[in-house]
């Protein structure tokens, strides 16, 4: 790779994306028509044969690469993640790209509209599993090494993982096995959303999460709703109950001890939460506060899993026991710990009728905060403005990426930038997932804009993220 030292023009680099787009297209496409959900319920031959995929785009690159796994906190095999390298100049700084090339399952056929794994254009959209989340993340990156091609001026990592869907079990010992081969200065975390359709974002704070499923019971066996009921507290009554109690009538958490921040600086109209969420025109909105910090920075509790019998079965019977799980969003500044703690509490406190309560199994990943007055992140809005035309934003994201709080703790002194590819209508997860290719083609613009920026300073980029600037 040889130094450069004139800045690259974001215009000239969407021509060129124009020209390769449709390779770059149907290279996406070969992606999305592997099933790779690394799920136990899955066959998990999808995944390594699109570990194997991902493998073969970045050796067309030139990248020197590798399939490698690592053992879960368990000793399980963890799934196949594809570890490339490309060295910079001496001196230069070393950036991980990050994606993953696993993907949530497809959920009802019936609920698509088109083939799950079949990539399918309808205008500027393309429909599929995994077309947004994140394996058009993988192509951002592959695309935008391709495009730098010569002038390439920092030393790459790619890590492209393969199982963010299912929690990322082996990430921690993955890291840590493989430290000397991810080790950098930036981390681009390409799996996160915009600001809307044509307005690009840089993702600056992200909720933690943390999961507690927990059993409910009043019986010691099943008995006769007509004989008992009205007398006997049945199992769904004070689970009913103790669900209630975690919200207050706004619908506002009601668990006391769970942290919340200050406000957004920016926040979304309620037409387009309604417009983006597809709330039914009738349903009143939950939570006070302003919406960007209902979904940002305050947390939530949903209600994810309820062990009842299916409406088709039922049987007049009083219930003995019942298990629910909860999805608990944390606002920056809380913990997981802290979060299950405050939650078990609640419902030791607000369990009804002395029923008896089981906790069981529980999760957690940190929130977390960017430095704003980082320069690295002034370098990636000033590289998202100039791909989109568009002034970037920074934006909070609900969701959680979990691992990036590991990132940290491996490499204190990364600076960690979390861009991505979606936006509002994306519905990854959802049936009818798809990418705006508008966004996509400025994406793979913006990442080239920031290698060339970040190889162009040089060193000045340890200023920004003083790591180990090791050379791939």
């Amino acid at each position: 790779m040889t130094e450069s030292t004139s800045a690259l023009d974001g215009a000239s680099l969407h021509t060129r994306v124009d020209e390769i787009f449709d390779d770059v297209l149907d290279s996406l496409a070969d992606l999305v028509a592997i099933p790779s959900v690394a799920w136990p319920s899955f066959d998990p031959a999808a995944v390594t044969a699109s570990a194997e995929a991902v493998a073969a785009l970045a050796r067309d690159l030139g990248l020197d690469v590798e399939i490698l796994t690592a053992d879960t906190a368990d000793g399980t095999p963890g799934y196949p993640a594809v570890v490339a390298s490309a060295p910079g100049p001496a001196g230069a700084p070393t950036v991980l790209l990050y994606a993953h090339h696993d993907v949530q399952p497809p959920g009802r056929d019936e609920a698509w509209d088109t083939e799950p794994f079949v990539a399918t254009r309808k205008g500027d959209r393309l429909f599929g599993r995994g077309a947004a989340d994140d394996k058009a993340g993988i192509m951002v990156h592959l695309t935008a090494l391709r495009l730098l091609a010569d002038r390439l001026g920092v030393g790459v990592r790619l890590f492209i993982e393969g199982e963010e869907e299912a929690g990322s079990p082996s990430f921690r010992n993955f890291l840590e096995r493989y430290r000397d081969k991810l080790a950098a200065d930036v981390i681009v975390v390409a799996d996160s959303s915009n600001w809307a359709a044509g307005t690009p974002a840089l993702t600056t704070s992200l909720r933690g999460m943390c999961a507690l499923e927990f059993e409910v019971s009043t019986l010691d066996h099943a008995v006769h709703s007509g004989m008992y009921g009205g007398v006997v507290p049945d199992a769904m009554l004070a689970m009913t109950k103790v669900l209630a109690s975690l919200h207050d009538d706004d619908g506002a958490v009601a668990v006391a001890g769970l942290a919340a921040v200050p406000e957004s600086p920016i926040d979304y109209a309620e037409a387009t939460v309604r417009e983006d969420s597809g709330v039914l025109p009738g349903t009143e909105l939950i939570g006070t506060g302003s919406l960007a910090s209902r979904m940002w920075t305050q947390p939530s509790i949903t209600v994810i899993g309820l062990d009842i019998p299916d409406v088709d079965v039922s049987s007049n019977t009083l219930q003995p026991s019942l298990r629910a799980k909860l999805s608990i969003r944390l606002a920056p500044g809380d913990t997981p710990e802290s979060a299950i703690a405050a939650v078990t509490k609640h419902l030791e406190d607000n369990l009804p009728f002395g029923a008896t309560l089981s906790i069981g199994a529980t999760e957690g990943g940190s929130p977390w905060q960017a430095d704003l007055d980082d320069p690295a992140v002034r370098v990636a809005r000033a590289a998202l403005t100039e791909a989109w035309g568009t002034e970037s934003v920074t934006m909070g994201i609900g969701g959680s990426i979990p691992f990036i709080a590991d990132l940290l703790e491996v490499f204190p002194q990364a600076s960690i930038l979390v861009t991505g590819v979606e936006d509002p209508d994306a519905r990854a997860h959802s049936a009818n997932e798809s990418l705006y290719l508008p966004d996509f083609k400025a994406a793979i613009v913006a990442e080239a804009l920031l290698l060339d920026a970040l190889g162009r300073q040089g060193r000045r980029a340890g200023d920004a993220a003083p790591g180990t600037s090791a050379q791939a």
